[in-house]
């Protein structure tokens, strides 16, 4: 494949995203979360494999900084301590080893974001029961139609796709614009 053929594919599924509207939803995620950190309750924050990449660079946006000089921000990745990660799914099980971490650190009042391009992943849709359950907001980013994270999901961003790479780059604008509202929200 050649790079046109990739960069027309990723403006055709930016496109199919924008004329979806998520513009209402996205607010209402942004302004959840700011909510829920200016009340001193945690973001955490998981997903598999690219996801889990996503899920770190999105905290990194938030402890560190996106845009602005700002104070840290109280977000946890759930997928970056590999003891932890280790240890449960092999004692007990990978698809329990987010909803174990929810337990822990969820709060009242708090955001957990799941990524998933299927939205079928186990262990973050069992991640998102489990924040629900701890009274948390819950946010998805997904591909096609959501899966099965849909009904778990408080705001769901369901990209048009079933390609893990068209997914991906959807997502990354998507959180992106996610960190640069949060942060605008709080600085």
């Amino acid at each position: 494949m050649n790079l046109d053929h990739w960069l027309d594919d990723a403006t055709a599924m930016l496109a199919a995203t924008r004329a979806m509207q998520m513009g209402p939803a996205m607010d209402a995620a942004v302004s959840a979360t700011a909510a829920a950190l200016r009340a001193g309750r945690p973001l955490l924050v998981c997903g598999n494999g690219g996801s889990a990449a996503d899920a770190q660079h999105i905290v990194g946006e938030m402890v560190g900084r996106f845009l602005k000089e700002r104070r840290a921000l109280r977000a946890i990745c759930l997928s970056s301590n590999p003891a932890v990660l280790t240890a449960w799914a092999n004692d007990y099980s990978s698809e329990t080893v987010f909803s174990r971490q929810v337990e822990a650190y969820a709060e009242p009042g708090g955001v957990l974001l799941g990524l998933s391009t299927s939205g079928n992943s186990k262990n973050v849709i069992n991640a998102l029961e489990a924040a629900r359950a701890a009274g948390m907001v819950t946010i998805g980013m997904t591909g096609e139609a959501g899966g099965a994270m849909a009904s778990w999901c408080d705001h769901l961003f369901a990209v048009p796709s079933r390609s893990t790479p068209a997914i991906q780059q959807v997502h990354l604008c998507l959180y992106h614009c996610y960190c640069a509202g949060v942060e605008a929200a709080l600085a």
